[in-house]
């Protein structure tokens, strides 16, 4: 099937979706996890500026919040790389319904980490700025793959998220965590619902997807200060390892779309299918 006939086919159960989604997701303010009270001005409004002893984190919960500020910060160029695909009817409503999500995200992250002067914030803006001018871009994908990998890219999201709030660093920390986790894991869930929806319409492309999407999958990264990945400094952190994606992001998905139980396959479904065979398990 063409992209624009999946775009048509696929519409109803986008629009059904969307409904379930807002439903299941909990309308949470940000301003309700950043604790205003232990605010104060900088030194451009006569109050003093930043330095080491004020962060109260530990080093590992601010490099993982400081990443997952960044990532979220380039929201600009997510929004416009999914909207290139999906910009008819109840598509673009999710689009927009996903980014307002992930601005959440970030507002609630950065508004917690300068209100408690958890990190430099002259240092956090310059890397905001550079990350953001580097930008995002993917290479021309198909609505399928586009789907694929947004699903797996919720799911990561969330595990990173689960395991900074397993730190235990702080109440409103592993709070905040947690909330943005259960958001990455109701629009993975989404994305998901859709691949499954796509199976049923046409399976040997979907899988066919499914498998390339998996062999090139990378989380969103970015260079840190020092020169190191943010991919290494994670896994090093016991947040996220790639390591471990086989487990805890593929295969979960790949038992929830019934790949190795499908019998409607043919050759080119069966040639991808053979590609994750080591994943059945």
């Amino acid at each position: 099937m063409t992209d624009r006939e999946l775009l048509e086919s696929l519409a109803m159960d986008v629009e059904l979706n969307l409904r379930r989604h807002i439903d299941a997701a909990d309308g949470w303010q940000p301003q309700d996890y950043v604790p205003w009270d232990d605010g104060s001005n900088f030194a451009f409004l006569g109050g003093t500026d930043w330095d080491p002893s004020q962060s109260e984190l530990s080093e590992t919960a601010k490099l993982a919040l400081t990443v997952s500020v960044l990532i979220a910060d380039n929201l600009p160029s997510y929004h416009r790389e999914l909207g290139k695909y999906l910009r008819t009817g109840p598509w673009w409503r999710w689009v927009g319904r996903w980014t307002a999500e992930e601005n959440r995200h970030e507002i609630t992250l950065r508004n917690y980490l300068m209100v408690t002067r958890s990190v430099d914030p002259v240092d956090l803006e310059r890397r905001r700025m550079d990350h953001m001018t580097a930008g995002f871009r993917r290479p021309a994908l198909h609505l399928l793959d586009v789907l694929a990998t947004c699903t797996f890219e919720e799911a990561a999201s969330a595990i990173r998220h689960r395991n900074i709030a397993a730190l235990g660093e702080n109440p409103l920390v592993t709070a905040i965590a947690d909330r943005i986790a259960l958001d990455d894991e109701l629009q993975s869930t989404f994305f998901a619902d859709l691949v499954a929806a796509a199976l049923d319409l046409a399976p040997d492309q979907t899988v066919r997807a499914i498998a390339d999407r998996i062999a090139d999958f990378r989380v969103p990264s970015l260079t840190l200060a020092d020169g190191r990945s943010s991919d290494d400094v994670l896994a090093e952190a016991g947040i996220y390892n790639r390591a471990d994606e086989d487990k805890l992001v593929f295969a979960p998905l790949l038992r929830r779309w019934n790949v190795f139980t499908r019998t409607d396959l043919g050759a080119d479904g069966e040639q991808a299918r053979e590609e994750l065979a080591r994943l059945r398990d």
